[in-house]
């Protein structure tokens, strides 16, 4: 999984902002931990950070004891299971604060409008506004496929480094849910360059018969995520696609300026 885009490798002043230094520091480090990939040893945390051994061994310390950081066997340290549940209520949060820009989508565009994020391996749908057509695309709220099938997993996937893509292939396989489904490494990262080219993601009949989707990743979310348009491939046309695209691509930007605002007390 590509690190975070909320990531911290700069150095930031502590308590800049009236806050409080011992805090800041704390997510500082778990932050630096998710990007290292979940495990750390406290030289690295300092060289990264900048901040002196004792301190971050106090800190981590006091971490161990919360619950959201464990020690390994090895002395190294590795993100604790409390974070699990911190972590599914933000997520579930994050499709509650898309719904606006997704009702928005649904009515600039007609189609269905869905929100997805990258959790580990697999694309998990985290929000849903339903089209007011009669024929429409459904997904159900916490359904998870495999992003090579998808075209929010390729945006979701656009920038991640090649190898890390190819492990996740060869850990996931490349199973056919059409005809037309890429199951070939090589061919997905094609389609991968094409993303970035175009600055969307196209599902065209891949995961189900007769759907196209529409997809592009929201710009620094603190999660992977991306937002898509669905719908018959009657509809969601080559010509359909043209206008679609720019008014998905606004959305992406303005929910992305919502979730970097979110944490603001003004």
């Amino acid at each position: 999984m590509p690190p975070s885009h909320a990531s911290t490798s700069d150095s930031k002043p502590a308590a800049s902002s009236g806050g409080v230094q011992s805090l800041e520091r704390a997510f500082d480090l778990l932050e630096r931990m998710a990007d290292a990939g979940g495990e750390v040893g406290l030289s690295e945390l300092s060289a990264s950070s900048g901040l002196p051994l004792p301190t971050i061994h106090r800190l981590m310390r006091t971490l161990v004891v919360c619950g959201y950081v464990r020690q390994q066997p090895n002395r190294r340290y590795a993100l604790g299971p409390r974070l699990i549940r911190l972590g599914e209520s933000a997520s579930r949060l994050l499709g509650t604060w898309a719904r606006p820009y997704l009702a928005r989508l649904v009515e600039e565009t007609g189609e269905t409008a869905n929100m997805a994020l990258l959790d580990g391996d697999e694309v998990v749908y985290v929000a849903q506004v339903p089209s007011k057509h009669s024929m429409r695309m459904f997904t159900e709220v916490g359904r998870r496929v495999l992003p090579h099938s998808t075209g929010v997993g390729k945006a979701l996937l656009a920038h991640t480094p090649p190898e890390e893509v190819r492990a996740l292939l060869a850990r996931t396989g490349m199973p056919a849910a059409t005809e037309k489904t890429i199951t070939t490494p090589d061919d997905f990262l094609d389609a991968l360059e094409q993303v970035r080219r175009a600055g969307y993601a196209i599902d065209d009949n891949e995961q189900e018969v007769g759907v196209r989707c529409l997809a592009v990743s929201v710009p620094d979310s603190p999660t992977s995520a991306a937002i898509s348009i669905s719908g018959p491939a009657g509809r969601v046309t080559e010509a359909a696609t043209e206008r679609i695209v720019p008014i998905l691509q606004q959305a992406a930007r303005e929910l992305s300026d919502t979730l970097a605002g979110s944490g603001s007390t003004g």
